[in-house]
């Protein structure tokens, strides 16, 4: 079952510990990267970074190694952050 995450809509933020922190707790993401769909998420097997367009996929053991190791354009989702769209 997906859980998306919730975004104060007024400031339309949200803040990219909160991520960490809510993708640790078992919660997926979906988000946009000039203007291309991708999703954070998870099964028993681990995580999973995937652009939506080709369903091209990155795996992690962990959220922490996603975090840490998922590359979109050979740049970490924090290093992209203030690109991402929600």
């Amino acid at each position: 079952m997906a859980i998306l995450i919730e975004v104060n809509e007024e400031e339309n933020t949200l803040d990219y510990q909160e991520l960490v922190t809510r993708v640790n707790s078992g919660e997926e993401f979906q988000f946009y990267y000039k203007k291309e769909e991708y999703w954070i998420s998870m099964n028993k097997e681990g995580y999973y970074l995937t652009r939506g367009k080709d369903s091209y996929y990155q795996s992690f053991l962990s959220a922490n190694a996603l975090f840490e190791h998922g590359r979109i354009d050979g740049k970490s989702i924090q290093e992209l952050w203030k690109e991402i769209e929600i």
